[in-house]
């Protein structure tokens, strides 16, 4: 494998439109390999559209679009498909499948990286399920290998979830609130592994989150949208709270009405 590029992210003057509404204006971004950035602001900011434009769920409206030296913006089918295969997501919903033990569901992470389908646990090497029962005791879950996915609480579920990514072996992880759900020791666990793997592998995260402080003690950086536009882009020790919360500051409309 290649050496990684220094930057893992970039766009330029990406603008996302859904009919007449812009989710996404303008965001100039850089993020550099082996960096964990958060991602913050209002519900309806544009955080999470702007997440997926960087895998081309979401294709762009205008702008640039460069993730690991492909050019996602002008990107065909097959070099998409392509990219996902480095770029692994984690939704807030975990989308385990419930009735397979912990141990096949990190397994599907490889299936991107296999030829043909897989039926069971059988019809996998034995290199592949080394390889998913490590990642499992990477998230402290090694033990609950052969446990159905819907017995797991909220917060052994997103690990998991974790530990499927962590499987298909990507360059660059984006996480769409993967705390929302959860409970403050909980949201802290998840997130003290997305900065392990993120120091340990020199893995891009790229992180959608609400709370705050959560984005505080463990982001490398911070960055703000209001309204879709960029307004915050600093390094998180170097940013006091109450800067960061003038990104919740709700928008002003002609009429002096606030608007999210």
């Amino acid at each position: 494998m290649s050496a990684p590029p220094a930057t893992a992210v970039t766009t330029r003057g990406l603008v996302k439109r859904f009919g007449t509404t812009t989710a996404v204006d303008g965001v100039d971004l850089e993020v550099r390999t082996g960096e964990l950035v958060v991602l913050l602001g209002l519900s309806g900011s544009g955080k999470s559209t702007l997440l997926r434009c960087l895998n081309g769920l979401h294709p762009v409206t205008a702008g640039e679009v460069v993730v690991d030296t492909v050019a996602v913006h002008r990107a065909r089918p097959a070099e998409l498909r392509r990219l996902r295969t480095d770029v692994g997501f984690v939704f807030q919903q975990f989308n385990l499948i419930g009735r397979l033990t912990c141990l096949e569901n990190v397994l599907i992470g490889a299936l991107g990286r296999v030829r043909g389908p897989r039926y069971g646990l059988l019809t996998w090497s034995a290199r592949h399920k080394r390889e998913a029962l490590a990642h499992l005791d990477r998230i402290g879950l090694a033990d609950q290998a052969d446990q159905r996915a819907d017995t797991l609480s909220g917060g052994q579920q997103q690990r998991v979830a974790l530990a499927r990514t962590l499987m298909q072996g990507p360059r660059l992880l984006l996480a769409d609130e993967p705390v929302a759900s959860l409970d403050p020791e909980n949201a802290g666990t998840v997130m003290d592994l997305l900065l392990r793997v993120c120091r340990e592998d020199r893995l891009t995260v790229v992180c959608t989150l609400h709370q705050v402080d959560l984005a505080l003690g463990w982001a490398h950086r911070l960055v703000g949208l209001r309204g879709g536009r960029k307004v915050l882009d600093r390094t998180a020790d170097g940013v006091s709270r109450a800067e960061v919360m003038e990104v919740y500051r709700r928008l002003e409309t002609a009429t002096g009405m606030a608007v999210a």
